[in-house]
């Protein structure tokens, strides 16, 4: 029988994370989605070779369609010539009532779907995507400070116990 990998150490799957969009937006709802790729682009995931902060997902209610834009999947050196762009047009996988329900989301002023975090999960890339809604800048000052405060506290109570 085959070892299982473990969560940590070289047989580790990596997860890719956007930490910039909880900073710069509210993050009001997220799905789960699958990703169709090709070969070599789901061996340069597994390499790390990917960055999703750039990306935002468009949703169309007829025909239902969600598609990935904006991602940059590094090119898998053993793949050759054949390889994939780095940069392309993704579709990604949901059910139909889920994908017009986040077409009727994002059809509101300021609200919009981006990537959160990619990951595998039995062997399958999925992307976790949010519904989003822009921060203001006092928005953002105000996270900082709530940030900032919490943390002072827990140092405080780390000190006292």
């Amino acid at each position: 029988m085959a070892k299982k990998r473990t969560s940590k150490g070289k047989g580790a799957t990596p997860t890719i994370e956007n930490r910039r969009a909880r900073h710069e937006y509210f993050i009001e709802d997220t799905l789960e989605v699958g990703v169709v790729l090709v070969g070599s682009e789901v061996k340069s995931i597994r390499d790390g070779a990917c960055t999703i902060a750039e990306g935002y997902v468009t949703a169309r209610a007829e025909p239902p369609a969600l598609t990935l834009h904006g991602i940059n999947v590094g090119h898998y050196g053993p793949a050759g010539s054949g390889g994939h762009p780095m940069v392309r047009n993704r579709a990604l996988l949901a059910h139909k009532r889920e994908i017009k329900k986040l077409a009727r989301q994002v059809d509101q002023k300021g609200v919009t779907i981006i990537p959160l975090k990619l990951y595998f999960k039995d062997g399958m890339v999925k992307l976790l995507i949010g519904v989003a809604r822009g921060k203001q800048s006092h928005d953002k000052r105000k996270s900082m400070a709530d940030r900032d405060a919490k943390r002072d506290i827990q140092r405080a109570m780390s000190k006292r116990v």
